[in-house]
């Protein structure tokens, strides 16, 4: 998708009239608009929310529906784990990377277990019990997974605990996510207006976001915000042209979204002076099976191993594209990534949770299989020998993977392409492309109340940001469920600021 139409914010006082008016407008309806709405109604405002889709959802609802929390919630507690708010903060400040926000980290680790119950009274579901292995998304309604936590490097620094808590639905979670939040945004008496695009801000004589111009239909709409804007259009993994100046390294590969990332209220906000972050950062989920990565190797195009296996996929997956990337060019470049297994790691793996994943290649010898993958000649012989030397002795000093997932390969092998795509059990179809899954993580520059801040850092009267569209908790790196729980947490922010906003 390319999106380039033009952004340049209207003068308040070239606007005639305006057709509608409210006190907080929310332009865009997934969990940071939800939870923005419902905050700001509750907090006494006229609310509207305005949405270029035909319903509330967005790429929350796709999502597995995962919310990172954590602190000592009483799904934690109920499961047996002890946290705290210092080692949920240490964690996610070593896990989102350099350049990760601490103060809103921290912020966000000491409320996390309000949080919690601010979800619970929204009518979010989580059920007491524990997924204890590694996937992207437990098959079964466990309220509770590791992401990573358990691993190396992080054990090093924070306690570990499990933090990904999920709503209780089995598979995919974001659905029933976004029918509690938009129910609760609607029961607080926010109201919506969708198949309707915002396409520019109007902004006053001083600087201050007086309301937006949308389209509905063919017909220009102009809303007045007597408090405040509060975006939550999600991120920009949608347009082509925003990725090629920003994230080159993201094009060519398959997109994580509701196919509306277009960047609109980024680059609606940049031409009324706001700042951004990190535009460049990004996640990316490459196409293998956790389960397997765990119980064999991932190896790059030489054959090499390039990180523990049993660590957050996510982290496989940055770790493929920006660290093992062989193919010249960074579009759509050659994510040349496979997993290893024998015929016992494969088969422990229960077939429903392999996702339709079956090996490309199977051989008796590394030596065959090096020939059928065109991995060089020795390179995957020499590597399974390292590995079994030390899972035999139950350590592994070259990457720390967990004594729990060494165990020796035994012939036959099986080689796993990660080109060829997983499919969830909900999706069907050829899934065959890069082996990534991408999505952006940069955006616009806030403070923790939402505020959009300016290139002084200072806050851009009348205009609020939550969700993908700012810039949020992350750096450079991230883990699941920092998205929704980014999103809801600082979108209630957002939401109550904006109300209180004169």
């Amino acid at each position: 998708m390319t999106v380039r139409n033009s952004v340049a914010p209207r003068a308040a006082n070239a606007v005639d009239r305006y057709d509608i008016e409210t006190d907080v407008l929310v332009v865009g309806y997934g969990a940071a608009g939800a939870s923005a709405a419902f905050e700001a109604a509750h907090a006494g405002a006229a609310v509207l929310v305005l949405d270029r889709a035909g319903g509330p959802g967005g790429a929350s609802a796709m999502s597995g529906g995962e919310i990172y929390l954590g602190g000592g919630t009483p799904i934690q507690r109920a499961c047996g784990y002890d946290d705290s708010p210092e080692a949920m903060a240490a964690f996610l400040t070593a896990a989102l990377g350099i350049g990760a926000d601490t103060a809103k980290i921290d912020e966000y680790c000491a409320g996390s277990v309000e949080h919690f119950h601010w979800l619970v009274d929204r009518g979010v579901p989580f059920k007491p019990s524990m997924w204890d292995a590694p996937t992207w998304v437990p098959p079964t309604d466990d309220g509770l997974m590791w992401l990573g936590e358990n691993s190396w490097p992080f054990t090093e620094s924070a306690h570990p605990a499990p933090r990904g808590h999920r709503p209780t639905a089995k598979d995919f979670g974001g659905k029933l996510l976004m029918e509690c939040l938009s129910g609760a945004a609607e029961s607080a008496g926010a109201t919506a207006m969708f198949d309707t695009y915002v396409t520019t801000l109007i902004v006053a004589g001083d600087g201050s976001v007086a309301g937006v111009v949308a389209r509905q239909y063919g017909k220009e709409i102009l809303v007045r915000a007597r408090r405040g804007v509060i975006l939550t259009t999600g991120g920009f993994v949608d347009n082509d042209d925003m990725l090629a100046d920003h994230a080159p390294q993201l094009l060519g590969h398959t997109k994580v979204s509701a196919g509306t990332d277009d960047g609109s209220g980024i680059r609606m906000a940049q031409a009324a002076g706001a700042a951004v972050r990190h535009m460049s950062s990004a996640q990316v989920g490459m196409s293998l099976i956790p389960g397997l990565a765990a119980r064999g190797m991932v190896v790059n195009a030489l054959g090499r191993r390039f990180i523990n296996e049993d660590t957050y996929p996510g982290r496989i997956g940055r770790s493929a594209l920006f660290r093992q990337n062989m193919g010249g060019s960074w579009a759509g470049g050659d994510t040349a990534v496979w997993v290893i297994v024998d015929e016992s790691g494969f088969e422990d793996v229960p077939e429903p949770q392999r996702w339709g994943v079956r090996p490309t290649h199977v051989a008796e010898t590394p030596s065959e299989l090096e020939q059928l993958t065109g991995l060089p000649t020795g390179s995957l012989a020499d590597t399974i020998h390292r590995y079994n030397e030390f899972a035999t002795h139950g350590t592994d000093p070259d990457h720390h993977k967990s004594a729990r997932w060494l165990r020796p390969l035994e012939p036959p092998y099986a080689a796993i392409d990660v080109k060829a795509g997983i499919r969830p059990p909900s999706e069907a179809g050829d899934r065959r492309g890069t082996g990534a899954s991408v999505f952006t993580l940069g955006g616009l520059h806030t403070d923790l109340e939402g505020h959009v801040l300016n290139f002084d850092r200072r806050p851009i009267p009348g205009l609020f940001a939550a969700g993908r569209a700012a810039n949020g908790l992350h750096g450079l790196g991230y883990i699941s469920g920092t998205s929704l729980g980014d999103a809801t947490f600082f979108g209630r922010r957002a939401g109550t600021a904006a109300a209180r906003n004169a």
